[in-house]
């Protein structure tokens, strides 16, 4: 007997985390992963990331949060860190076709484009989910057509809230202003200590 199958999300972390950011706001990786799940049967969740090994505790968080973890090494440029994530994501998603009814594609980024015109063609495309609806390539709609999902209205359920001790005086704090892509996810989960490789997936 085959089993049922659930749906599988592919997520470009940083061009997810920065759109949120770009909004005004840092996601809830926890509450993100709880939606994907609810909203769109999601049971693997792959989320796609530059690898630097001193961001152990953020990868650990994010792996018990629910996610699992595919790395891209990272290299040092004039203009800053880079990890192009695009052909690990693509990849992971030819990889398991067989194993998940539709895919979640969660990205603005339009080098996605093929991808997603490709799953929708085969019926394989349960939603592209753009993070921001006014930073966006157009041709991504014209492959997600009628699948196409945008997180803008979401920020009340999926936004990262941190509140201090009640005291008679205290307000919520928000988090503090990131540094980097990385920082900002660390922020918005629980510190796991608990180390894990690269290999680990």
């Amino acid at each position: 007997m085959v089993k049922n199958k659930h749906n599988f999300a592919f997520i470009d972390s940083q061009n997810l985390n920065m759109a949120t950011q770009s909004m005004g706001w840092n996601m809830d990786w926890i509450k993100f992963r709880e939606y994907l799940r609810s909203e769109f049967n999601v049971g693997v969740a792959y989320l796609f990331i530059g690898f630097m090994p001193e961001n152990q505790d953020l990868y650990a968080s994010l792996q018990k949060a629910g996610y699992v973890i595919i790395f891209k090494p990272v290299h040092t440029t004039k203009e800053g860190v880079k990890g192009n994530i695009d052909a690990e994501l693509v990849l992971q998603a030819m990889i398991d076709w067989d194993n998940y009814d539709q895919a979640v594609i969660v990205s603005g980024d339009a080098d996605f484009y093929c991808l997603v015109s490709y799953l929708n063609q085969h019926n394989k495309l349960s939603a592209l989910i753009v993070p921001n609806q006014r930073h966006f390539n157009n041709v991504l709609a014209d492959a997600a057509k009628d699948r196409l999902q945008y997180l803008n209205n979401l920020r009340r359920q999926l936004e990262y809230r941190r509140y201090a001790k009640r005291t008679k005086n205290t307000s919520p704090i928000a988090p503090t202003k990131p540094t980097t892509p990385e920082q900002s996810l660390l922020n918005t989960i629980e510190n796991t200590p608990t180390p894990i490789h690269e290999n680990n997936r």
